[in-house]
């Protein structure tokens, strides 16, 4: 899919490293054809040693002036997919190079050329930063000044307008050359359904898994009844975030506006789809409580203010009906599904693969629980006369 998403011309070109930065089992740090990098086995390094090889490996070529003996590496612990590396040199922070390294077998979930794409369609209509270089195993970018936001900001109506301001000018960015995009939810939900383990080595992780997670048969005739139903909606195919938790929205108290970061699953998708995920990630991640999932008047609020913006972006004034929010609201909790279904089926490939301290089995199975639980309540919702 990554060949829809087109980078507008005139935008910078992002130079590519040949550099690896090796983590837990790896050998080296950093190795490249470039011959910059010891690549000798240090099997007493840790891990940290290993990321700061490579990380200073990759600042020699992009902040050559910088002295590596001052460069102070700051770990990133909000991510369960990357490690994510601050490198900046004195105290102020006002230039921090961000190493993102990614996750061990992403390449599975993620199209990093159409990541890549998609950063630089976002940076050239300023809604993302400025992304430095690609290497081997990840990517490198600018730091964007704020903090992180929680569960508790979201809700926020002064921050809330703010987010739904900037999902709806990264939605309102136009297609190539009139191009209709379509979406490719239905076709990477088929790929992660391929992928899912069949079963696990550890007894107790499988009899877990075989008892709270529904089977391939379940999970194949759910799949089949979304794309039927859900693509009969007429939810507009836009460019979308697709992974809009509370930490991808960087929030800058000086200057009053928020940031998206995290572009490894921006691509087509439906309007709907975007909207409702992010009111899912109302949730949390590592505690999850549905308990905190956005209510009719919040969310009414909250897609009156995006359907404005859009409008706005759009050229089309800023007139917004009470039919078009509650068709937005419908439209949107039924898409809510398809991302507790995605995200289900994700978290279960992640369980096989990832070496992240995190529950990902107990995250699909909150996932699946959820899905099964809106479904009877959303689908019985229906747009008044």
């Amino acid at each position: 899919m990554a060949d829809y998403i087109h980078v507008p011309p005139g935008a910078p070109d992002v130079p590519r490293l040949d550099v690896t930065v090796r983590q837990r089992g790896g050998a080296g740090a950093a190795g490249g054809g470039g011959g910059d990098e010891d690549d000798d086995d240090d099997d007493d390094e840790d891990d940290e040693g290993r990321c700061r090889r490579g990380a200073l490996s990759l600042l020699r070529h992009l902040r050559p002036h910088w002295d590596a003996r001052h460069v102070t590496l700051q770990l990133f612990t909000d991510g369960i997919t990357n490690k994510l590396i601050g490198c900046y040199v004195g105290d102020s922070m006002e230039d921090v190079v961000l190493v993102r390294i990614y996750g061990n077998k992403t390449e599975l979930l993620v199209d990093r050329e159409e990541e890549v794409k998609s950063f630089r369609v976002l940076q050239a209509h300023g809604c993302a930063p400025q992304l430095y270089c690609t290497f081997n195993n990840g990517l490198c970018y600018q730091f964007i000044q704020g903090r992180a936001l929680d569960p508790e900001h979201v809700c926020s109506p002064h921050i809330f307008r703010l987010i739904a301001r900037q999902l709806a000018k990264i939605h309102a960015i136009h297609a190539h050359n009139g191009w209709i995009p379509k979406s490719n939810l239905w076709l990477k939900m088929g790929k992660y359904f391929s992928l899912i383990p069949t079963e696990f080595a550890d007894e107790e992780i499988n009899k877990r898994f075989l008892e709270d997670v529904p089977s391939p048969r379940v999970l194949q005739e759910e799949m089949a009844w979304m794309k039927e139903y859900l693509s009969s909606l007429g939810s507009p195919v836009v460019l979308c975030h697709n992974d809009l938790l509370c930490k991808n929205i960087i929030y800058n108290d000086k200057q009053d506006d928020v940031q998206f970061i995290d572009y490894e699953y921006s691509g087509y998708n439906y309007v709907a789809y975007d909207i409702g995920n992010h009111f899912n990630e109302f949730a949390g991640v590592s505690e999850v409580d549905y308990g905190l999932y956005p209510d009719k008047d919040l969310q009414g609020r909250w897609l009156r203010a995006y359907l404005e913006a859009y409008k706005e972006y759009k050229g089309f004034g800023v007139d917004v009906t009470e039919k078009e929010v509650e068709v937005l609201y419908i439209q949107v909790n039924q898409f809510a599904l398809a991302s507790h279904f995605f995200w289900g089926l994700w978290a279960l490939i992640q369980a096989r693969y990832s070496t992240i301290d995190f529950d990902f089995l107990g995250y699909a199975i909150v996932r699946f629980n959820q899905y099964f639980k809106m479904k009877p309540e959303v689908t019985a919702l229906k747009v008044p006369e």
